[in-house]
């Protein structure tokens, strides 16, 4: 049998049944400070516990942030990896916590963080590939990014959310948010309808073009695909073939349309999500995973360029921004989409993961700053819910200053072998890379059983 087709018998073989059929992961882009959220050490020096005090939770033995009292309510629906670490000490680290992968050598802009054909496909991407590969190019897109592309809102275009090697044709749908002005932040108020046009350009049919219309021009196209079959073997090629297809899907679906309109939902219930850009981002996450699509990707990302306070990345007002935003916002918007997923039947069958790409340096000292933390990739917590994840639990024990992992260390091709395996993917799979070579999915990485019940 030939690599291809070896490799094609691979894709379709699971490794059991899967417990999730999509994923929808929260990126708390910029590394929220474990000290200041789910692994604080009240009893630390005060230059290195922070400024908040903490409150009981109703999972046994931990204790969180005082300005998180709704998840401390419902800790029991999630479990805290209090553990995670890799040694990509900047927010380059985007790229292991989407890929499960080091990041590869390229050349990536004048802020070095730029995405590449080189990098490895992320984690969206690659189910992307694989339910293609089973099934054909699917009725909804399997891989979507909200409220836009990281880094865009401030002028980046962040590594990690892509295809890279595996080619275009697996990238993320995204939406396309935009600011009122340059230094505007919509995560950091509400948000009018206008504002949140989460309808993808070219949904909208123009009057003038009927569905007879733009069957006859797909019924021409399909014509000339004969005089180029020879070159499908060429990945620009296929690549053009699977976005062709995909925006044909979008055209002619009405449901797809449908799906990236907020204002289909009740306002009691987007109301309690919260207006701002986020809470309404991770309520369209719940659409778009009820719709079809496998992996979301729901972003809070820095809206401005330079400007770290309009992110999670505390480097300076680390007391003003946490308290006054980052974590009210958090709090507010996570336990309503956990219970809205969970009031639907959802929640069984939905893998909730929610980090950063970092945490924050245990010394309250950042660069000069006495109110921030630098980076620290060192030991940072994420959360899991859902899919059969066992509420109520903490895994992993950090040192007395939340620096160093004290046992059970996870490393983001943990978090990738477990996401792969929730979903019936054996992390152990292979597919082709740029080459054509065949590599694991997952390298030297483990699936977290013991988070599921």
């Amino acid at each position: 049998m030939s690599l291809p087709k070896i490799l094609a018998a691979e894709a379709l073989q699971p490794v059991r049944a899967a417990r999730a059929k999509s994923v929808i992961f929260v990126f708390l882009y910029g590394g929220p400070s474990q000290l200041e959220t789910f692994d604080m050490k009240p009893d630390a020096p005060s230059t290195i516990r922070g400024p908040f005090q903490t409150i009981a939770s109703r999972t046994p033995g931990l204790r969180i942030c005082e300005h998180l009292p709704r998840l401390a309510n419902i800790s029991n629906k999630y479990t805290v990896i209090r553990t995670v670490n890799h040694p990509q000490n900047d927010h380059n680290g985007t790229h292991f916590i989407q890929t499960g992968h080091p990041l590869p050598p390229a050349q990536r802009g004048s802020a070095n963080v730029a995405a590449t054909d080189k990098d490895w496909p992320a984690f969206g991407s690659v189910i992307s590939y694989l339910d293609r590969q089973a099934a054909g190019t699917p009725d909804f897109p399997p891989y979507v990014y909200l409220p836009r592309l990281l880094g865009h809102f401030a002028g980046y275009d962040i590594n990690g959310q892509y295809a890279g090697w595996l080619g275009k044709g697996y990238n993320p749908m995204a939406t396309y948010i935009r600011k009122r002005v340059p230094n505007d932040n919509p995560y950091f108020r509400d948000c009018t309808d206008e504002e949140l046009n989460f309808r993808l350009a070219g949904l909208d049919p123009r009057p003038d073009l009927t569905l007879d219309r733009l069957d006859r021009r797909h019924t021409l196209l399909q014509q000339l695909d004969g005089e180029k079959r020879r070159l499908e073997r060429a990945s620009s090629v296929a690549d053009f073939d699977s976005l062709r297809q995909q925006a044909m899907n979008m055209l002619t679906s009405r449901d797809i349309a449908k799906a990236f309109d907020i204002r289909q939902e009740p306002a009691a219930l987007r109301d309690h999500y919260g207006r701002d850009l986020f809470g309404q981002s991770l309520l369209m996450g719940r659409r778009m995973v009820e719709a079809g699509a496998r992996f979301v990707t729901v972003a809070w990302d820095m809206a401005v360029r330079g400007d770290d306070t309009t992110s999670w990345d505390s480097h300076r007002s680390l007391t003003r921004i946490m308290k006054d935003h980052l974590l009210p916002g958090l709090d507010r918007s996570l336990p309503a989409l956990l219970a809205d997923l969970e009031d639907r039947g959802m929640l069984d069958e939905t893998l909730v993961f929610v980090a950063g790409e970092m945490g924050r340096t245990p010394r309250f000292l950042n660069r000069g700053a006495e109110d921030g933390r630098d980076h620290w990739t060192f030991c940072f917590p994420c959360l899991f819910a859902g899919a059969g994840i066992g509420g109520g639990r903490t895994y992993g024990e950090s040192d007395e200053h939340a620096g160093y992992p004290l046992s059970d260390p996870v490393s983001p091709a943990d978090l990738a072998a477990t996401i792969y395996q929730s979903l019936g993917i054996s992390p152990e799979l292979r597919i082709p890379d740029a080459q054509g070579r065949p590599v694991p999915l997952v390298d030297n990485g483990r699936p977290l059983e013991m988070l599921f019940h």
